[in-house]
């Protein structure tokens, strides 16, 4: 049996991409967290801490004492005077005093805010905005909120462009988020496209009455997602008594559609099958060497 040729290059290159495979998923998910938080900085933290500042500037010299404020909200004549001349705005050039001693006051206070203990102060847009998505859901939730905010929807829905975006944004975001009926239900195997093939759907909710009606018994409406994006695939009505649960959840089920069968859901083995080609390795180990030698000799000796 011939010896792999191994070199330095191959041996490179094999353990170069078995790392990247290794650490890729890892450094993806961390790139994706970053890429996720810096929007929800940018477009949701950063606002929000600009609204905070600016009433922090305007509520101050209410509640505090001239002696007790602080050195952001001080702001000097000669201050004023190096902000003009330094800014490129032609409206601040021309504005007068008070606007522009409280411009700034706020661009200090906004210096004092990103340095201050390391910037923590930034944080407070995004605990702020948690703390009103956690509100509004509790306001949602009520039998008040729910009607108010089905009145805004109907209202949003008349206006033109937005009714023809709206309704379709709000589906796939009520997919995801698992908090409408068309949510999925629990995983199940269905025989399709033809008897004999098994195929992993999602239940959605049982079918509509004139189906339901044709077969005669209880049939459920089941998505059958695709590889590789799981959001596009058919919508097909089986009878209830044809769906096989699996014990699987509902995202495992769409990553292992994503991955097409790849990625096998944790506690799943995978048993051999006779389609999946298996490469054979022979055991050196059990071949007889003194019989090979033996063999050689009696060849060597025919020849000779």
């Amino acid at each position: 049996m011939a010896k792999p040729n191994h070199s330095f290059w191959s041996d490179f290159r094999l353990f170069f991409v078995r790392g990247l495979a290794v650490l890729l998923p890892s450094i993806v998910t961390l790139w994706l967290l970053f890429q996720a938080f810096l929007f929800l900085y940018n477009n949701v933290a950063a606002p929000i801490n600009a609204g905070i500042r600016l009433g922090i500037v305007e509520v101050t010299p209410r509640v505090m004492s001239e002696a007790h404020l602080p050195d952001w909200f001080r702001v000097t004549n000669t201050e004023i005077a190096e902000f003009k001349a330094t800014t490129t705005d032609p409206l601040l050039r021309k504005a007068e005093e008070p606007k522009l001693r409280n411009v700034v006051r706020t661009r200090k206070l906004a210096s004092f805010w990103d340095t201050w203990a390391f910037g923590v102060l930034r944080l407070t847009g995004l605990l702020v905005a948690i703390v009103l998505l956690y509100l509004g859901g509790r306001l949602l939730g009520s039998f008040v909120g729910r009607y108010f905010f089905n009145r805004l929807e109907a209202l949003l829905r008349a206006i033109p462009g937005f009714k023809q975006v709206y309704p379709h944004v709000k589906q796939v975001v009520d997919l995801i988020m698992g908090d409408s009926q068309m949510a999925f239900r629990r995983v199940v195997l269905v025989q399709y496209p033809r008897k004999g093939i098994w195929t992993i759907g999602l239940v959605t909710s049982s079918s509509i009455k004139a189906v339901a009606a044709e077969v005669k018994g209880d049939v459920l409406s089941v998505f059958i997602p695709t590889s590789p994006t799981p959001f596009t695939g058919f919508t097909i009505n089986v009878p209830a008594s044809d769906c096989v649960d699996v014990d699987m959840t509902i995202e495992q089920a769409l990553r292992f559609v994503i991955t097409a069968g790849v990625l096998v859901p944790e506690g799943h083995e995978m048993p051999p099958a006779s389609g999946v080609p298996q490469i054979q390795v022979p055991d050196v180990s059990a071949v007889d060497l003194s019989d090979s030698d033996e063999a050689g000799t009696d060849q060597s000796g025919s020849e000779s």
